[in-house]
């Protein structure tokens, strides 16, 4: 059952530097609240209280919230109109679509004289004849019901035949109370129906899960445990058609039922979920061998590049461009970098060793993309060419300087006394002709 805690009202309390005692609004709807309690201790100045779409039964604990204005409480199973007459501010009240059916409990609301408003659409007692007239003779401060302006003439009318609708309201009250009353025992017994069927399946579970296939379920599964899975998930369908199919009146009981109902569904296929994921392998990112793997689980678009100018690798990861930097964590290492993305490895192997320590991160302001910067272990020095202007020498001069350039005009002989004497070649205008 959902309680109002202090903390989900300090969460609901945003707007007021989540500061409970000053509190003067607050809105609880649509919390699946099961009891309307602890408000009158913990929000003592509150005027505005929203508690629509909850499961609350009965409207109590809010007798001390004195400057209360205004009480949302429309979509939930109320069936009377009670503990209100403390709120002696208040001026507008929502029981829209409830299951208010003592139409008579309005008359606690005399002693709020400043009441204003009151809605009471989509209630039972709506469908009482002389419903309106009722409500409006009974509460002479009210000027709207049910959105709508009371005119002086239809009170005076109201008034004049007050005790013979009355009367009529009385008797409509008592046949709608024995029809509540079977209805609650309907709604017994089909809990009680449901719990049987569900301890049978249970025992029949228990029957099919020997010691034997839950010893070997620990490492295989057998053709008898798929089957077994099998039934059991058309047991859960067969049990969730029966459900939505059976016909059942529209109570507080039923209302109840079918949300417990979904709520068991939903945690039921959290734990499948749950139990998946912690069966789920964690990624391979080294072999056996000590090979380490190149793996992108976050499957995003990346380029590696060599800038050879600054002798370093450079990373582009497409991270998302919205995804805080907090969820990111890097790992370089000599031969391969990992980065983890919101718990998803992106792993990738290095051409050559880095130098992990002067490695740097940075991320795009433009694009969001993680760029990291790895310089290399192996260190290269590259020549710089120089650039010399020459002045175009004249031809004769050309032939010169080429000819003093040779380097091999000549030749080496090796003479008897061990040294060496150069030769000039021969040019074929020195052969003479035999």
């Amino acid at each position: 059952m959902v309680r109002i805690t202090e903390d989900l009202v300090r969460r609901r309390a945003e707007h007021n530097n989540c500061e409970i005692f000053s509190l003067e609004e607050i809105s609880l709807h649509q919390q699946e609240i099961e009891k309307l309690e602890y408000l009158d201790k913990w929000c003592r100045d509150l005027k505005i209280l929203y508690l629509q779409n909850n499961l609350i039964p009965k409207i109590e604990n809010v007798g001390k919230l004195k400057k209360l204005e205004y009480l949302n409480v429309a979509l939930n199973n109320i069936e009377r109109i009670e503990n209100l007459e403390g709120c002696e501010e208040l001026r507008k009240l929502d029981l829209t679509a409830n299951f208010i059916g003592e139409l008579s409990s309005v008359e606690t609301l005399k002693y709020n004289i400043h009441l204003k408003e009151l809605f009471l659409v989509g209630n039972p007692c709506t469908d009482f004849e002389g419903y309106r007239q009722f409500v409006v003779a009974t509460l002479h401060q009210l000027k709207y019901l049910d959105s709508k302006e009371i005119e002086r003439s239809e009170r005076i009318q109201a008034l004049q035949s007050y005790p013979e609708v009355k009367q009529k309201i009385r008797e409509q009250e008592q046949a709608y109370l024995l029809k509540r009353a079977k209805e609650k025992e309907e709604a017994q017994r089909r809990m009680r129906e449901r719990k049987d069927r569900k301890e049978k399946q249970m025992e029949a579970e228990l029957g099919l899960d020997s010691p034997d296939s839950l010893q070997y379920k620990e490492n295989h599964q057998t053709e008898g445990e798929r089957e077994q899975q099998m039934w059991r998930t058309a047991e859960d369908d067969e049990e969730d058609r029966r459900f939505w199919e059976e016909p059942t009146p529209y109570t507080p009981e039923s209302r109840l039922e079918t949300h417990r109902y979904i709520e068991e569904k939903r945690k039921a296929k959290d734990n499948i979920r749950g139990s998946k994921k912690r069966e789920k392998p964690l990624p391979k990112l080294v072999t056996a061998e000590g090979k380490v793997l190149n793996i992108n689980m976050p499957k995003l678009h990346f380029s590696l590049k060599d800038d050879e100018e600054n002798n370093q690798f450079i990373l582009d990861l497409a991270v998302y461009r919205h995804l805080d930097t907090s969820l990111l964590d890097i790992d370089v290492q000599p031969t391969y970098i990992r980065v983890l993305v919101k718990g998803k490895t992106f792993q990738l192997v290095l051409p050559e060793e880095v130098k992990p320590d002067s490695s740097s991160a940075k991320r795009s302001q433009t694009t969001g993309h993680l760029v990291v910067s790895m310089p290399k272990v192996k260190e290269i020095i590259l020549a710089k060419q120089k650039l010399s202007t020459s002045v175009k020498p004249s031809n004769s001069n050309t032939t010169q300087k080429s000819t003093r350039s040779r380097p091999n005009d000549g030749y080496l002989v090796h003479n008897s006394n061990g040294s060496f004497q150069q030769k000039q070649k021969l040019q074929p205008s020195n052969i003479k002709n035999a």
